[in-house]
């Protein structure tokens, strides 16, 4: 037997055996990984120790479960909806056991109902990991699928309000660098251990510089609702690519972003591509109409844009898909690929020591595909999903 392991508390062992274990360390043939409750205590190949139980996978691939940065809802429900079960019941279901809650622009005791709504959510279920608010501090010159109406500069005021309602629950948050107040924003979300994003932005590459110097360390979904990257204006999109402190999101469903311009990223910004859905209530569920926070929104083959307009409002992506997308469209091998999905979000979050890869002492999240990249069983925290 060859294999690391991990003492963890007394619990029930389960040991899950498949053709391929797959995670940012590479790719390992007959392998298998042994669980004790959430956690997994050993991982190796060949030989394995005894278990309570034994699941054989066959010719699978497993992987780490799949983490999202920002996603806004599926199953037909939103984040902002008083139930949003269904939606995480969707991603769970292809892949993704940790996710990141994100909120579109709304008036901030709205975002303070929703804020308190989340956390109650997180009393009993661990697998999400908090909220991500993706307004409302953006330029009305780039916002996308964001109500104008309820955008607003990052005043102390709302910034203290938000933080104390967020205690806790606000995992990310993304600011639009060149509006006034923002870098001292950025500065008192990153104290705060916010995670802070550049997006939704016209800034310089001097302005989203000076929010990296300031503590941010994400790019919301690049290339979306920034200006794009120009050989004399390098903008937002140059100086994240030239951090090497910065991750970048990038949602790969061949609609937000050209496959060719997805690989120039990895290639550029190799282990900082943080692949990301963007989902809104239409994942895994029908074409129609939909609401997104205070706009109505129509999905036709597959693509949310804002009614009566262009504007992409979201995606219907699910992670497994990106991943997927990943290997056959931009050209990432499956660890390249799966990477982009497990560790690097985890660590964009500040959790890259507890999630993301198959490890002694990580969290018991796992997925299982067959060898055509295709979801076949989820475990999260040590419990079967799907």
């Amino acid at each position: 037997m060859t294999g690391t392991g991990f003492q963890g508390r007394e619990a029930r062992t389960t040991l899950v055996r498949a053709d391929r274990l797959v995670d940012v360390a590479g790719s390992v043939d007959d392998g298998w990984v042994l669980v004790g409750g959430d956690t997994v205590l050993q991982v190796g190949s060949g030989a394995a120790p005894a278990a309570d139980e034994v699941v054989d996978l066959g010719d699978a691939v497993l992987t780490p479960g799949l983490v999202d940065l920002h996603g806004h809802g599926g199953g037909t429900e939103a984040y902002e909806d008083a139930s949003f079960a269904r939606a995480l019941a969707v991603h769970r279901a292809h892949g993704t056991t940790r996710s990141v809650l994100s909120l579109v622009a709304n008036p901030v005791p709205a975002l303070v109902a929703s804020l308190a709504q989340v956390r109650a959510v997180m009393a009993t279920d661990p697998l999400v990991l908090g909220v991500h608010l993706e307004g409302p501090f953006l330029s009305p010159r780039n916002k996308g699928a964001h109500n104008e109406d309820h955008l607003l500069t990052p005043t102390p005021a709302d910034v203290d309000t938000l933080l104390e309602a967020g205690a806790g629950v606000l995992r990310q948050v993304t600011i639009a660098p060149e509006l006034p107040g923002a870098i001292d924003a950025v500065r008192r979300f990153v104290a705060a251990g916010v995670t802070v994003a550049v997006g939704h932005t016209v800034a310089t590459v001097d302005q989203a510089r000076a929010a990296f110097d300031a503590g941010a360390t994400v790019l919301t979904h690049a290339f979306n609702a920034m200006p794009g990257l120009h050989h004399r204006a390098p903008g937002p999109i140059g100086a994240a690519v030239s951090d090497d402190r910065v991750t970048l999101e990038l949602i790969l469903d061949a609609v937000h972003v050209h496959p060719l311009v997805a690989e120039t990223l990895f290639r550029a910004a190799p282990g900082r591509v943080a692949l990301i859905t963007d989902a809104m209530g239409a994942a895994g569920a029908a074409d129609g109409d939909y609401r997104l926070g205070s706009l109505d929104v129509t999905v036709t083959d597959g693509v949310a844009r804002v009614a009566g307009t262009e504007t992409i409002a979201g995606s219907t992506l699910t992670q497994d898909v990106a991943l997927r997308n990943a290997v056959t469209l931009a050209g990432r091998t499956l660890p390249e690929a799966v990477t982009a999905l497990t560790s690097i979000p985890a660590a964009a979050l500040g959790l890259g020591d507890r999630l993301g890869r198959l490890a002694p002492g990580y969290a018991a999240d796992l997925v299982a595909m067959s060898p055509a990249i295709e979801v076949q069983r989820v475990w999260g925290g040590g419990r079967e999903l799907r």
